[in-house]
């Protein structure tokens, strides 16, 4: 298989049991999930990244997450890339977004950090913008609290028993990048959140 037929997948969040059930650790509880789905288990790699190997109609899938904090993230992604010679234009980057509401999924490739510091870093590292993203919505921090400390909160118990079918849309999008490009995702992604 050449890496003409691979992809990355990087979820961002911050490494530890601490912040495991955190709403900044979108990104990891949505590759972990689709490493389930496949049966797939993540290993440590020299990239200071965790990774795991699927495959999505004959097409391999590397899933990373990267063991640095989430504000520094770029470098390990970059890594990755690197070592398995995958170009940026085959990156998808998964990442908790409080421009939209818990619940909402949202997929683009290109543009700004919109202020996601572990965004900057990735395009920081990579010398560009242009690479997908895959946006989980988590909403807007209550009036009076700071967004740092927002994103590090666990998961309301509502948003946990929201987070499996949010996980398996966020897993079925990323497949139908993968298998038929983003523009067809992108159409798949609307119509399933136009129905819930």
């Amino acid at each position: 298989m050449t890496s003409d037929e691979c992809w990355v997948v990087a979820g961002l969040g911050n490494p530890g049991p601490w912040f495991g059930g955190t709403r900044h650790n979108a990104g990891f509880l949505a590759v972990d999930h689709l490493a389930r789905r496949h049966g797939a288990a993540f290993r440590w790699h020299r990239a200071r990244c965790r990774l795991a190997e699927i495959e999505v109609d004959g097409r391999r899938v590397i899933l990373a997450k990267p063991q640095w904090f989430i504000n520094l993230s770029g470098n390990p992604v970059a890594a990755v890339l690197q070592a398995y010679g995958v170009p940026a234009e085959r990156l998808l980057v998964v990442y908790d977004d409080m421009a939209f509401r818990f619940g909402a999924v949202r997929m683009k490739r290109g543009g700004g950090a919109g202020g996601h510091n572990g965004v900057r870093s990735v395009t920081e590292a990579l010398g560009t913008q242009d690479y997908a993203r895959l946006r989980f919505g988590i909403g807007r921090p209550p009036q009076g609290q700071k967004a740092g400390q927002f994103v590090l909160q666990n998961f309301s118990e509502s948003e946990r028993t929201g987070l499996p079918p949010l996980l398996d849309r966020c897993a079925d999008t990323v497949e139908a990048l993968v298998v038929h490009g983003l523009d067809k995702a992108q159409t798949a992604l609307h119509t399933a959140q136009a129905q819930v």
